[in-house]
């Protein structure tokens, strides 16, 4: 009983985008959507209680289905941050280090090196000069970037997608008549 109402609660205070998504009943959402509207304490202690009734009135297939989108959404936002904490602590390596700039380079080919030495040194003069974060932001969102289209590339690997297959190139032929 207890656990259901704790249950309740936990979809209470879910954001509205994540609310939206849980397979909820109607009549278990509008007593969500009530309980996030009550502001006054006495209320919204009832207000509690009733979507603990009301979630002890759902059969186990619905409650194992809001159990397992809670679930869901907690990981992806887990992944989501833990990629973004990832990014903060590659920011902040490559100001504190010039090598960090070539390992990651080497783990991140596709990415513009150049732009990277340029964020780098605009960020640092920024952080002396004790300016606005502006290319502290922009070499987070150039790290986020090349980490993304890695991430793509190795999809579309796995599903054998790397756009050279099935592919035939003409011959050629050079200037001096050899076919290339």
């Amino acid at each position: 009983m207890l656990a259901l109402q704790v249950l309740g609660v936990t979809l209470i205070e879910l954001p509205k985008d994540a609310l939206k998504r849980m397979p909820m009943p109607e009549k278990l959402d509008d007593a969500v959507r009530a309980a996030r509207r009550i502001t006054d304490h006495e209320g919204k202690r009832r207000q509690l209680q009733y979507v603990g009734r009301v979630m002890r009135s759902l059969t186990d297939e619905e409650t194992a289905a809001i159990r397992t989108a809670l679930d869901s959404y907690r990981g992806v936002n887990r992944a989501e941050t833990a990629k973004l904490h990832w990014i903060e602590r590659t920011r902040e390596k490559l100001l504190a280090d010039d090598a960090a700039l070539t390992d990651f380079i080497r783990q991140h080919p596709g990415v513009d090196p150049q732009e990277g030495r340029t964020l780098i040194r605009n960020a640092r003069k920024e952080r002396e000069q004790a300016k606005p974060p502006r290319y502290f932001r922009e070499l987070f969102q150039w790290i986020k970037t090349a980490a993304g289209v890695e991430d793509e590339e190795d999809e579309s690997l796995i599903e054998g997608e790397d756009g050279d297959e099935g592919v035939e190139f003409p011959e050629r032929e050079d200037d001096d008549g050899y076919k290339a």
